[in-house]
């Protein structure tokens, strides 16, 4: 039989490791004004800091970071991204930038706030999240 091995699992917490990661792959790329797009979805919320021309230049997301399952989708992973992304964008020197939100998951204002709170100004906030003008097609009538 051998020993039993304890595996002790915190309860929502971001590896350490993946984190150190995601900051060493920053960018040298120093830019004064940025557009950060935030696609929160029901199973994850990913961030993406662009240059004002739309090139993508630092991207991270929750499972990116260590969380897995339904963790993905919470508020509070989706604050840890914001805050990854937010520490990139001061590396970069980002000085303002404008926020285009997608989506309809749990994670849209946290991720926001979280970035916002790094210290980098938020010139405009943009809701891209499309709405059906019609809708699914609904059911048939039911023929007894």
């Amino acid at each position: 039989m051998g020993k039993k091995r304890i595996v002790k699992k915190a309860g929502q917490s971001v590896d350490q490791g993946l984190k150190s990661r995601a900051l060493a792959r920053t960018s040298k790329k120093k830019m004064e004004k940025g557009v950060l797009y935030i696609c929160a979805t029901y199973n994850n919320t990913m961030l993406t800091l662009a240059d004002t021309s739309g090139n993508a230049v630092a991207s991270s997301s929750s499972g990116a970071l260590g969380f897995k399952g339904a963790k993905k989708s919470t508020p509070f992973a989706a604050a840890k991204v914001g805050e990854l992304i937010g520490e990139k964008a001061q590396l970069m020197g980002v000085g303002e930038v404008a926020v285009v939100i997608s989506g309809i998951g749990s994670g849209r204002e946290s991720a926001l706030r979280a970035f916002a709170g790094k210290g980098i100004g938020v010139s405009k906030i943009q809701d891209k999240t499309p709405v059906p003008f019609n809708g699914p097609r609904p059911k048939k009538v039911r023929r007894v």
